[in-house]
This record gives C-alpha cells, structure tokens and sequence, in this order.
C-alpha cells in the first residue's frame, strides 16, 4: 500500500472519529474551522444557552416596546431580587434532574424548614445565625432520607417525593399553629439578607472578583491541558470570552448600582450557581452525577457508588430549597401557610428546564437555574407591568416550557442520529 493510500486512510478514520465526537477535531483555530464547528454542534443537537439568551432578548425587545419600564434600572434591580428564592431551588432541581429523576418535594421543603426557622427565632428565641444553619441541616437531612428512600429501598422518586410534597406541607402547617403567620423582626438578621445591598464600591470589586477569578481559572485549565498535549483554547476564543463576561458583570453592577446597589441576596444565589457548576465540571464527584443521569449501568461497572451519589443529589437538592425558602421568608418578612405553595415548585422545574436541562438526564448546568430564572421573571414582570392577568401568564409560562421540553426531545433525537448519544 503507498504513503498517500495510508495517509487517505487515516485521514477519513478521523474525519468519521470528529463526526461522532466533534471534539476531537480540537477548538477552532480559523473563522472555516468555528462556522464547521458551530454547524456540527447545531446538526448533533448541542445548541447551548443559545437559545434562551435569544429568548432573553425577544422577551426585553417585546416587553421594552409595549412599556418603557421594563429596562429600566428600578424594574431590573427588583427582577434581580424577585429570582433569586426560586432561582436557588431551581439549582437543586438542575442537580437531580441531571439524574434522569424529579424532586416534586422542594416547593413544601422550602416553605417548612423556614417556617422551623421562624418558630425557632421568633418563638423560642434561638440566634438567628444558629437558626440559618439548623433550618440548612434539616433540609439537608429531609433531602438526604428521600434519596435513602429511593435509592435503597427503590421506591421511585416521584412517589417518594409527592409523598414529601403532601406530609412536609403538613408538618408546616403544624409548626405555624395556632396563627399560621409569624413575623420577622424588619432589624433581624433573617429580614436582613433580602433587604441589604452592597455599596458602589464593593459591588464594583465583587465584579472585579469575578472576571479575575474567571481569567485565572482558564489560564490554569490551559495550562493543565498544554501539560498533558491536548488541545487548548486558543488565546483569541479566550481573550473573546473575558470580553463578554466583563461587559456582562459590569453591566449587571452598573445598572444595579444605579438603583440601590447590588443585593446581598443576589450575590448568594449567583455564588451558589457558579460553585456547583465548578463541582460538576471540575470535581470526580460533578462527573459522577453526570455518568449516573447519562447511564447508570456503565456508572456502576466503572465503580461508582450510585447510592451514595443519589442520595447525596437528593440532599443537595433539599438543602437549596431550604436556602429558597429562607430567602423567601427575608424578603417576605414572614412565614406563612402558603410559604414554598402555589407555583414555586413548578415555577422551579420550569426554569430548570427552559434553561436547557436534559429531562432524560446527563446533560445540563446550574447556570439552566439562572438563565431559566431570567427567562420566567422578565416573563413575570412583563406581565405585572402591562397589568394583565395572572391566567395569560401561566398560559405563556406553559408555553415556553413546552417549547424547551420540544426543544430538548429534537436535541435528543440530534445526538442520536449524530451518534453521540
């Protein structure tokens, strides 16, 4: 066989290796190489956050024409603060649906562990402080028995969780006997943590913080890669991604700072959205959760304890709807029977979902929680500026969801078809 025979050969082995993974091929290097790049992603059903940032835009576009409110910095500063309870539960519900499974127990999760949280303070007198950490350990706990429950035993998830849906909701109904109200002090540590803002100078060095710690973090991941000889970001794509994340954390603070400054409240759920996305990307533990969701037989020969990373979802998942509530409950001022009711629950697995999370598992990210929570808050405030009703709302809200959920099925056949799935 001749030197070109052999090398034709080779060159069609990896040309069908980079049409089954096209990450094989390496990052783009030539403007040719990220058009064939952008193509294969979008014909293998890997469309990203693009289409809910699209999303974002047509919601501030349609919005912003019919009241000339909605961009305003008073109307942002108040969306910021109106995600940020159901953003954090919805962080909890992106971890278990990575899974393949549902958590339809958050919503009452959230609501009795702050009402836990205000009998203890408010009634018994408990520091607030110890208050926080005991309502956090107990939805810890609530978590981690639904996940022995499923895990162990093998009730499905559904049912062990409608079941914590109906008897958590209970047990809160119990706590706040007999006024079925209780008040935080406006001065208490509890109110506080919804009703605080940084100054100017600290939400521009919290920005600042950010863009550092981001140019760090790829500087080593391009290091860490240069020493193994595999492929790393090429210096323009990585100079491109600073660009954007400057211009999008200074430009949340600039208009945050032009209200009020930026809440402590949306520090803590940006915070929590951006460190579990480290976990899942970075840590054997992140991997797992993912390698169990995309196939659990092929997770439990490589060696991992998929109980031990099912119940450990679950009660990760239980101790972010605890932080929900207790955001819920500051900025609300109170617990009361309805807390963690309604449409929290659904709202949650909405944004989960609208923000690209697979429904069948193996594919998503924590930032789904925050772009998702976007989505439905400027659908929200929209609404509630044009004063129209709370029914054209959950029609729209269905809608979408039923949009993302199309959206993720034809993704899904995608990978199939591209053989990636």
């Amino acid at each position: 066989m001749s030197t070109s025979t052999t090398s034709d050969t080779a060159a069609e082995v990896r040309a069908a290796a980079i049409q089954r993974d096209p990450r094989l091929a390496g990052p783009p290097r030539t403007p040719g190489e990220l058009a064939q790049a952008i193509w294969r992603r979008i014909r293998a059903g890997e469309l990203g956050s693009w289409p809910v940032i699209i999303g974002l835009v047509v919601i501030a576009v349609v919005f912003q024409s019919l009241n000339d409110r909605f961009l305003s910095t008073e109307n942002l500063y108040n969306l910021s603060l109106q995600i940020v309870a159901s953003g954090a539960i919805a962080t909890g519900i992106v971890l278990v649906l990575l899974l393949g499974e549902i958590d339809l127990s958050s919503g009452s999760v959230s609501g009795m562990t702050s009402a836990m949280l205000a009998v203890m303070t408010v009634r018994h007198d408990v520091p607030p402080a110890l208050g926080l950490v005991a309502a956090i350990v107990l939805g810890a706990a609530v978590g981690a028995l639904h996940g022995l429950i499923f895990a162990r035993i093998g009730v499905p998830s559904f049912v062990v969780t409608l079941g914590g849906l109906l008897g958590w909701q209970g047990l809160q109904l119990w706590l706040l006997k007999p006024q079925g109200t209780i008040n935080f002090p406006y001065d208490g540590l509890v109110a506080k943590i919804a009703h605080t803002n940084l100054d100017r100078v600290a939400g521009w060095l919290v920005a600042a913080v950010v863009v550092v710690a981001y140019v760090l973090a790829e500087l080593l991941e391009r290091r860490r890669r240069q020493a193994v000889a595999l492929p790393a970001r090429p210096v323009v794509s990585l100079a491109t991604r600073v660009v954007v994340l400057t211009a999008c954390v200074f430009g949340a603070v600039g208009i945050l700072n032009a209200y009020a400054g930026v809440p402590i409240a949306v520090v803590i759920f940006v915070a929590l959205v951006v460190g579990f996305d480290l976990i899942l990307r970075k840590t054997r533990y992140g991997r797992s959760i993912f390698a169990v969701g995309g196939n659990i037989e092929a997770a439990r020969r490589a060696g991992i304890s998929v109980t031990g990373v099912r119940v450990s979802v679950f009660a990760l998942s239980s101790t972010l709807a605890a932080v929900g509530g207790i955001l819920f409950a500051s900025r609300a001022y109170s617990v009361g029977q309805s807390s963690g009711g309604s449409d929290i629950l659904l709202l949650a697995i909405a944004a989960a979902v609208i923000g690209g999370t697979s429904l069948f598992g193996g594919r998503g990210s924590t930032y789904s929680a925050l772009l998702g929570s976007l989505v439905l808050g400027a659908i929200q405030s929209g609404m509630l500026l044009l004063s129209l009703d709370s029914s054209v709302r959950f029609m729209i809200t269905a809608a979408v969801l039923v949009a993302a959920v199309v959206l993720d099925s034809l993704s899904r056949r995608g990978r199939r078809s591209s053989g990636r799935e």
